[in-house]
């Protein structure tokens, strides 16, 4: 994501919009409309919609990852979150017992080269002698990401280095958020010595209940001094297996997106260099990646969620995944094109671990994690919206050469505008964000009306509704961001692909409203524009058919036509949209020409995304507040009467009657 703009003409259109919108609520619906929609769907006036044209983009942001998508539940679990000075902040561990029984601290005698800091326990107590450990022992407790949500027979793989000198029995549990409800431990022992090198131990724990606020606690009552480090818990049953929690990610198959940019914005850049994504510091093995503090947006991330796990998310959501690459700078500092070199090289041994053959250098790496066939990058984005800095220009022409000296097929996306691209600083497409009110957002179903035909076409990459009639994800921003796509369908011919953002929020550390997600440690929600998403997963290679509206006096409609075939049963649809953002209800005629096979009267359906006002918003305890609702339409045809509510997204699935030509 990048830094959000307003200008004082948004502003008060946002202040207009959000009085009517009020004036709406307080009086209600007002008299209706009537309109026309014809839609020409003649083959001769078709057109296709690009493949990849709806997808997602992921950005680590609200603990989008880290604690949210990323299934593991241990927050700093490799103790590095404090820095690299020790002793240092062990935070959010926290200590069971007290400094007579326990001390507890950092240093650097870790078995990682990469993450030095290791966590150290001196237990002063025992089960025996004068200093009695308190029942239940001492050690320390992880709350993971406000807290842990644990389920009854559910298995969690538990996995931790340990070394120490002295006896250990040492019992780790996962208990209630107050330690007095115990869910599952299991005790590791081991003699004298036994432990005497750094010693991986891995074992599973079934949870015997269910506690939605739990923790993982290491305790002991036997003295000695013991120290830990990569202490992990995930659960057994992720999204593929591949370590992504379960129900986010389905919520984001659900969309069916095309591809998946990544790992962000401001993320990837960093408001310093030294915190950039840095892709080679987020592979192999999990406990060897050092992690890095996410000074975008203000949290440490350890990069379980790594290069190879995006890649591998793409793959399982079967999208296309689009890099974004840090192009050598951050929101402070720039690389200049003299010393860039480096950079570059960076870049193109990125995409070596992605596409390389298992024998070469960053290939082999990746063979090596479990994944010897390459992944399809095709799509690499260079930079975040840098194009005003002094360096960008000359930084991206470099990458550009040796991307494609390297690998032809590779298309290159721009942060310039269309304007700037020529054949001495080419693109295969350029990025475009866009973010405003509501009112802004649905008169920009027209932006790309006039854009020349020719050159480059755009990967609208992040849009969003801001502002006060956001919300945390309202109605009207979803209708007005739906209206928006309706462009972006209608100009498909030089708009490639486009993306909402940001995706995910975790409802702990809400840095950035609207989102499309909403979750907590074992809930989650679609806002409106998730829903709204819905609507558009079945454009991606379907046909666009144009239309148009007539209707006086009422410029708050507007409407789009596809064809769609059914995977499944390969059925035909003919969806019409229509997006009314407005409070007047239509009635509306719509006809339909061209066809080359009638609609068929039966199985069709109509799906309304609407609710009592227009501000209305999800919640946990209204998770479906606003969510589609689909019904038959009865009578399916060319010609129809429909009435179009006010603010609502409405689609009419019409079913077509087979071709003669097909065959079965």
């Amino acid at each position: 994501m990048a830094v959000q703009r307003t200008d004082a003409a948004s502003w008060l259109r946002e202040l207009v919009l959000v009085y009517a919108m009020c004036w709406t609520v307080s009086l209600g619906f007002v008299a209706g409309q009537t309109g026309q929609l014809n839609v020409d769907a003649s083959p001769q006036n078709a057109r296709k919609i690009p493949d990849k044209m709806f997808g997602i983009f992921f950005e680590e942001i609200n603990h989008a990852g880290a604690g949210g998508l990323w299934a593991e539940l241990v927050s700093n679990r490799g103790f590095e979150a404090g820095g690299p000075n020790t002793p240092s902040n062990i935070d959010p561990w926290l200590i069971i017992g007290n400094e007579s029984s326990i001390i507890v601290g950092t240093d650097r005698t870790s078995c990682f080269e990469q993450n030095p800091v290791a966590l150290r326990m001196e237990v002063l107590c025992d089960s025996k002698g004068t200093n009695n450990c308190p029942s239940g022992g001492v050690g320390v407790y992880n709350p993971g990401y406000w807290g842990m949500n644990i389920e009854r027979r559910r298995v969690y793989k538990v996995g931790l280095h340990i070394r120490s000198s002295d006896a250990v029995s040492l019992t780790v549990s996962l208990t209630s958020s107050d330690g007095l409800q115990k869910l599952a431990s299991h005790t590791i022992t081991a003699s004298k010595k036994q432990f005497a090198k750094w010693t991986k131990i891995e074992f599973h724990l079934k949870s015997s209940q269910t506690n939605t606020n739990s923790r993982l606690q290491l305790t002991t009552s036997k003295s000695g001094v013991i120290w830990l480090d990569q202490v992990s818990v995930m659960p057994s049953d992720t999204y593929m297996g591949h370590g992504f929690r379960k129900d986010l990610a389905s919520m984001l198959a659900n969309l069916k997106p095309q591809f998946l940019k990544f790992p962000g914005g401001n993320y990837a850049m960093g408001n310093y260099l030294r915190n950039a994504f840095r892709w080679s510091e987020t592979v192999g093995p999990w406990e060897e990646r050092p992690g890095h503090f996410n000074d975008a947006w203000g949290y440490w991330t350890d990069d379980g969620l790594g290069f190879f796990e995006f890649l591998q998310l793409a793959e399982d959501l079967g999208a296309s995944p689009v890099w974004v690459v840090n192009d050598g700078a951050s929101q402070n500092e720039e690389v200049s094109t003299a010393t860039i070199a480096s950079l570059v090289k960076d870049v193109v041994d990125g995409i070596e671990f992605a596409r390389g053959g298992p024998k070469t250098t960053w290939g082999s790496v990746r063979a090596a994690m479990g994944h010897p066939q390459p992944f399809n990058l095709d799509y690499v984005s260079i930079g975040n919206q840098e194009c005003w800095m002094l360096y960008y220009r000359g930084n991206y022409q470099k990458f550009y050469s040796a991307i494609k000296a390297a690998y032809p097929d590779i298309n290159v996306v721009s942060s310039c505008d269309k304007s700037t691209i020529s054949p001495s600083n080419p693109a295969d497409l350029y990025d475009v964000h866009v973010y405003t009110s509501s009112s802004d957002m649905f008169s920009r179903t027209s932006m790309f009306d006039n854009t020349t035909r020719s050159g480059p076409k755009a990967i609208v990459s992040e849009y969003a509704v801001t502002g006060k009639d956001a919300g945390k994800g309202t109605l009207v921003a979803a209708l007005a961001e739906a209206a928006f796509l309706v462009g972006l369908e209608r100009n498909s011919d030089v708009v490639e692909m486009a993306s909402c953002a940001p995706l995910f929020v975790n409802d702990n550390d809400r840095r950035w409203s609207p989102d499309a997600i909403v979750f907590n440690s074992w809930q989650n929600y679609g806002c409106p524009n998730y829903w709204m998403l819905h609507f558009f997963k079945d454009s991606c290679g379907a046909t666009f058919h144009p239309s148009n509206i007539q209707i006086s006096s009422y410029n708050q409609l507007v409407a789009s036509a596809i064809t769609w075939q059914n995977s499944k049963d390969k059925s035909t649809y003919l969806k019409i949209k229509l997006v009314n953002f407005g409070n007047q209800a239509v009635n509306l005629s719509i006809s339909v020409s061209g066809l080359d096979e009638g609609i068929k009267s039966s199985g069709s359906k109509k799906t309304v995304l609407t609710s009592s006002g227009p501000l209305d918003e999800n919640s946990f305890q209204q998770p479906q507040k606003v969510a589609p609702v689909s019904s038959p339409v009865d009578n399916a045809n060319e010609q129809m009467g429909v009435l179009v509510d006010p603010y609502s997204l409405t689609s009419f699935d019409l079913l077509l009657q087979p071709s003669k030509h097909s065959t079965i």
